[in-house]
């Protein structure tokens, strides 16, 4: 018994070596310490908690840790990450987000049950809710001035090339219209303190506006989040005829390149340095008083170092008022911006997102964003 024991743990060791099986196959990450034996895949260990929701249809084990039988071995064996992605991913729709393990619990989750559990991507009709370009319901919204969350009624339009909701349940006119050229979606379970927290973005009058929705449904509120990836999706389709899926897809939503608190001063660098909420959304960087506000006090544009635009550790010798003692310098063509962190840790995080967008060169549509930029110090 014990060396059938013996003999099943090795047997799996070398399964985990074959292709496909050494990453999680619900998320990409790297070597997975658990799986499914009703399911025959190879699974990481915050995905494995997970498929413990849904035991009707997923029993996991301990790879290194639990006995196995001999029949369950074979089993994996049979199966394998390749062959159930090959089963169960049939049909995923270019615009659907496939999550990483760097993504929130929530969308993990609806992933595994998708797959598994209502089998989405093997039958094209329970793709319905986010693929018929059209979408209404409910969600809870905050309020602008009140910070109360209110039920408000969304209507996502691709014919109309918008997303809208509406005060009241009966209102014929709409309290805003999001057109989906600049809309954004990307979820913030921690910043909106709800797990199923939805951060929805749009331009308006070349400024960024935020609105903040969560559902107490998961699968509602990720039913949403595809439904506007699709409707950006096939707005791009539109707009830029040539391009492949592989173009559009990086385009339909982003999460920020990073987000946090930091020191600031005003243009002229005599006033004393303020705690702002920071929020780096490609090249724009955007400060808020407070994280969950509508609009942003000031906004920043970061071009690229052919440019002319630097980032530096460090503030100016003469530079007074400020609390925080890790400074950073962003040098633009036409002014110093002055920053300070709380910790050498967020100054090292904060300059590598600068670098990063400062060494990438900026595309053609971003020389005419920089040029109407309205910046409010």
């Amino acid at each position: 018994m014990a060396l059938d024991k013996e003999i099943n743990k090795r047997a799996l060791q070398d399964l985990l070596r074959k292709p496909g099986n050494s990453n999680c196959v619900d998320c990409g990450a790297s070597d997975p310490d658990w799986a499914s034996f009703t399911l025959g895949v190879f699974i990481c260990l915050n995905c494995s908690a997970i498929h413990r929701n849904i035991p009707q249809i997923s029993k996991v084990k301990s790879v290194s840790v639990d006995a196995w039988e001999t029949a369950e071995v074979e089993f994996m064996d049979s199966t394998g990450n390749n062959a159930a992605k090959a089963e169960y991913e049939q049909k995923v729709p270019p615009f659907y987000y496939t999550p990483t393990f760097a993504d929130c619990q929530l969308l993990r989750e609806q992933w595994i049950r998708a797959r598994y559990e209502r089998k989405e991507f093997v039958y094209i009709d329970k793709q319905e809710p986010y693929s018929a370009g059209y979408r209404e319901g409910f969600l809870w919204k905050r309020g602008r001035d009140n910070g109360q969350f209110l039920s408000r009624k969304f209507i996502l339009s691709e014919r109309e090339g918008a997303l809208k909701y509406f005060n009241k349940h009966d209102a014929r006119e709409p309290k805003a219209i999001m057109k989906v050229e600049s809309l954004n979606a990307t979820f913030q379970p921690s910043k909106i303190g709800n797990p199923n927290g939805l951060q929805i973005t749009y331009l308006k009058d070349n400024s960024t506006r935020n609105i903040f929705v969560h559902h107490e449904d998961g699968k509602e509120i990720v039913d949403w989040f595809n439904a506007i990836r699709a409707a950006r999706f096939h707005y791009l389709q539109v707009a830029f005829p040539g391009a492949s899926d592989a173009d559009l897809v990086p385009k339909l939503t982003r999460n920020y390149l990073k987000e946090g608190y930091m020191e600031k001063t005003g243009p002229k660098h005599t006033e004393g340095f303020k705690k702002r909420w920071f929020t780096m959304d490609d090249r724009r960087l955007m400060y808020f008083k407070d994280p969950l506000d509508a609009y942003a006090r000031g906004e920043v544009f970061i071009g690229s170092k052919e440019n002319s635009y630097v980032v530096k550790p460090g503030l100016p010798p003469s530079t007074q008022g400020y609390h925080w003692q890790h400074g950073i310098t962003i040098i633009t063509p036409d002014r110093k911006f002055l920053f300070a962190c709380e910790t050498e840790q967020d100054q090292v995080a904060w300059i590598a997102a600068f670098q990063k967008v400062i060494n990438r060169p900026m595309l053609p549509q971003e020389y005419a964003v920089e040029a109407r930029f309205k910046h409010k110090p």
